[in-house]
């Protein structure tokens, strides 16, 4: 049997319901906006439902939702967006390289500048190391709210508030956080970038970007978006603006679905659930001296959970257990600045449950681990 506690890449497997919506779009919709025969204006109605339902749960408008490839391609169009013309960027040293990358191509080409906040456990010094590198040309902020290696959850409403007094776009990566932690457009988030495929339990290939329209997200893509199709410029408005070419309809029915399930799960259900999982994970975990566990008794955590085995790397120990059934990520989960700021010089290998997951399986897992004897490698 295969136990997947990879999570945090895409949750599997995913909810009866969104199944049966992904077969319901592909028996009945089409494109999004291309026509106004019959199959085009269900299918805009669809698309349009699903919007409603995105903006509802993250307290939104339903024209400021974005549907998105994933959320590298979301977090490009943010941070590509708002630097088009130059500036200063500021991106937490916890940063996916789906942010730091772009940011980084930035700066190498002279575009923008560009500092690195470190983060700490405390939250208080976190917010100081953003503070401290805010400068009279800041123009945006990027910062994970929850880290995709450790799961530490930054302080996103302290930062959203230093972006606020000192007119900064605050830019948040919600991948590891959205349908795990209550997120919303309200806690001060002007740019909300997250997949779909994650804790809100669409297929691959699924992203969101959210805008509160204070700041102007200059479209780096242009092309066809289903009206004022006799122009040649790139329309001006939100959501258009950042859709060009077909939408991915069943991807997003996916989605809306997928938010349905975790609002009837209810969110502070599926964080207990999963958290308590990974306390039995960890408790486990603390039988064997030789195992290093990635968390501080002074920083909040997301159910993920990031470890070693003295001796061994991380790709060796995932490979073991992948042999026994179990699934777990190990390296450096695309995530350099993160890896260099634990010191992990060979990565980790993580552990993330879903709602799906059962207590007993990270037990036995725990155990399969402390097995793990370096001395007969």
């Amino acid at each position: 049997m295969i136990i997947n506690f990879d999570n945090s890449a895409t949750t599997f497997p995913k909810p009866l319901s969104v199944k049966k919506a992904v077969i319901s779009a592909m028996e009945k919709y089409g494109s999004s906006g291309r026509g106004g025969h019959y199959i085009a204006s269900e299918t805009s109605k669809a698309v349009f439902s699903a919007r409603e339902t995105v903006a509802d749960f993250f307290d939104a408008r339903p024209e400021n939702v974005v549907f998105t490839l994933n959320c590298t391609h979301a977090l490009n169009f943010a941070i590509q967006g708002i630097m088009k013309n130059g500036g200063h960027m500021i991106i937490s040293g916890m940063e996916h390289n789906s942010s730091a990358r772009p940011a980084t191509k930035l700066a190498n080409d002279k575009k923008i500048s560009l500092s690195i906040a470190q983060v700490y456990p405390e939250d208080e010094r976190t917010i100081e190391s953003f503070r401290n590198l805010i400068r009279s040309d800041t123009k945006a902020i990027v910062c994970t709210i929850a880290s995709n290696v450790t799961g530490q959850i930054l302080p996103y409403h302290e930062i959203a508030e230093l972006c606020r007094k000192n007119d900064i776009c605050f830019i948040a990566d919600g991948a590891q956080a959205c349908g795990i932690l209550d997120i919303k457009m309200s806690d001060g988030i002007n740019i909300l970038c997250t997949a779909g495929h994650k804790g809100l339990y669409g297929i691959t290939g699924t992203g969101l970007l959210i805008s509160d329209e204070k700041y102007k997200i200059n479209p780096i893509i242009q092309g066809g978006t289903g009206n004022l199709s006799q122009s040649l410029i790139q329309p001006d408005l939100l959501p258009e603006s950042l859709e060009s070419g077909t939408v991915g309809v069943i991807g997003i029915i996916s989605v809306k679905s997928g938010i349905e399930f975790v609002r009837g799960m209810g969110i502070d259900r599926i964080f207990r659930h999963e958290e308590k999982i990974c306390r039995k994970f960890i408790s486990e975990l603390k039988k064997n001296k030789d195992v290093t566990i990635y968390r501080s008794p002074t920083a909040e955590y997301v159910p993920i959970v990031s470890f070693n085995i003295d001796g061994i790397k991380s790709e060796t120990v995932a490979q073991i257990l992948a042999k026994k059934g179990y699934c777990l990520r190990a390296g450096f989960h695309c995530s350099a600045l993160a890896h260099s700021q634990l010191g992990t010089s060979t990565g980790t290998v993580r552990f993330s449950p879903s709602i799906f997951s059962r207590e007993a399986d990270a037990i036995r897992l725990g155990n399969e681990i402390n097995r793990i004897n370096k001395n007969k490698l």
